[in-house]
């Protein structure tokens, strides 16, 4: 990929709402964005950002914006996943699915979703054995771009690259091969965004004052579901 090439794709990336849900056909967003930079994809694949993310990634490409492809879904709301505490089996599935680290829970323990840092992408309905997680609409009838904002956007995208680093560790691989786009997995398959050496460490600084913030979100469910019980039980 040239130079020029590679700041197409950055720029593409970043007029992308970040939900990483791979209904456009590619694993990321960086990969549809390096697709489209490449002539290898068209700039109306992403349902999250509708119409007037199509109208951006046309104002980058200098293409005509043209309708969203049905066949990649349609332009909705912004949700957020719920899991229903009372159905949830702690099998973990979800967990693995989840691109920005936003369910937390263990095996054979309840789960439950940190809200601020959910895409709504749904990739956690689908592996779900019991059918417990929903999604609920918290934008209304603002739809696309106009149900998120860039700072949402920019946190997801932050969210999904310490999601990444903290994989590559945690499958003992060398976290400094995402900084240098180093990535020869079938599901990183595409150089992932670069953290330079302070956000490497804020990284790690993030990933352990996760297992705090997570431990405060099932406990406050837990709490729930044991006020939810008939007395005696």
């Amino acid at each position: 990929m040239t130079t020029a090439t590679a700041l197409l794709a950055d720029q593409l990336n970043n007029a992308l709402p970040q939900t990483q849900c791979t209904r456009c056909g590619y694993p990321n967003c960086r990969a549809y964005a390096q697709a489209i930079a490449l002539g290898e994809a068209a700039i109306n694949q992403c349902p999250p950002g509708g119409a007037e993310g199509v109208k951006r990634l046309a104002a980058i490409t200098g293409q005509r914006p043209v309708a969203l492809n049905a066949a990649h879904g349609a332009e909705g709301p912004r949700a957020v996943a719920l899991i229903d505490e009372a159905w949830c089996i702690g099998c973990t599935l979800c967990l693995a699915v989840c691109p920005t680290d936003a369910i937390f829970g263990s095996n054979k323990r309840m789960h439950a979703i940190i809200e601020p840092w959910c895409t709504g992408c749904a990739l956690c309905i689908a592996v779900c054995p019991v059918d417990c997680i929903s999604l609920d609409n918290v934008t209304a009838q603002r739809t696309g771009w106009a149900a998120w904002s860039n700072e949402a956007a920019q946190t997801a995208k932050k969210r999904y690259e310490i999601h990444r680093y903290r994989t590559f560790k945690d499958n003992g691989q060398r976290p400094e091969s995402l900084e240098n786009g180093n990535c020869d997995t079938a599901e990183v398959a595409e150089p992932a965004d670069k953290l330079n050496p302070a956000e490497l460490a804020a990284a790690d600084a993030a990933s352990a004052a996760l297992a705090d913030q997570k431990r405060a979100v099932i406990a406050a469910a837990m709490a729930r579901a044991r006020a939810q019980r008939p007395s005696g039980c």
